[in-house]
């Protein structure tokens, strides 16, 4: 029997960060309905404007009165940020004040997108990135398997001199599982910043059986590489019932 995704992306407490790209949002907006309690989903970085179909409580605030706002605001589902003049955009929160607003709040759990992707499959951080609070309890890196057997280039992977350096890829040349492995397994990939928190990647996009096994190559080299985590959880985020497909372990 599959465990819940929730149970699978260590999700039920505490402050569950999302990186990478092909799915972040996505993920976030699934935990953040499965999940029964009182869950809070906001941003370190900017962000797109919610979706009305998630039925949150927004919160849109300068952080002078973002915290008062928010802790004091007792609806189950709230999604709060800062405003941006980026237009459809959200600014990110101060990863402080997303610590002090969950402690406040009394959340369950509080759901943070952390990092940008410009809507690529794949990406590599910045020097800044990622921008995580310092008690976070989870780290989810995210990776799609649509990326595999697409040839490497800006339309595919955000930030591609730096994805380079880790995957060894140049450009047009066709992404492999080695090298989505590579993202989720490099200390300069998506493991960059998480300290002692939880890792969990993410292979996103796993929509039919011939992307899963490649899928479980990129999952079973990652493990190979590291230690850093025990198991990468295989998932498609465009299912309407069960996102979950697979959690492959060492």
């Amino acid at each position: 029997m599959k465990p819940d995704l929730l149970d699978a992306l260590e999700a039920r407490r505490g402050i569950v960060c999302a990186v990478g790209a092909g799915g972040k949002k996505s993920t976030l907006y699934r935990l953040l309905q499965r999940h029964p309690g009182r869950v809070a989903l906001t941003a370190s970085a900017h962000t797109t404007y919610f979706p009305a179909t998630l039925g949150l409580h927004e919160i849109i605030a300068e952080t002078s009165a973002l915290t008062a706002a928010v802790a004091g605001c007792d609806a189950n589902k709230i999604g709060y940020a800062a405003p941006s003049t980026r237009p459809g955009r959200h600014a990110g929160v101060p990863v402080g004040m997303i610590e002090q607003i969950h402690n406040l709040g009394d959340f369950d759990l509080t759901l943070v997108k952390a990092d940008g992707a410009r809507m690529r499959l794949l990406k590599a951080p910045a020097e800044h990135e990622p921008v995580l609070p310092p008690s976070a309890t989870t780290l989810v890196t995210v990776v799609s398997a649509a990326a595999i057997g697409r040839g490497f280039d800006e339309s595919i992977v955000h930030r591609t001199e730096q994805a380079a350096r880790i995957t060894g890829l140049e450009t047009g040349e066709r992404i492999a599982p080695v090298h989505v492995a590579r993202l989720l397994s490099s200390p300069d990939g998506l493991l960059k910043g998480c300290g002692d928190m939880t890792v969990v990647p993410l292979i996103n996009m796993v929509d039919d059986e011939t992307i899963e096994k490649l899928a479980r190559q990129a999952a079973e080299i990652a493990l190979d590489q590291t230690t850093r985590f025990d198991r990468v959880v295989l998932a498609s985020m465009r299912r309407r019932e069960s996102a979950l497909v697979a959690v492959v372990t060492r």
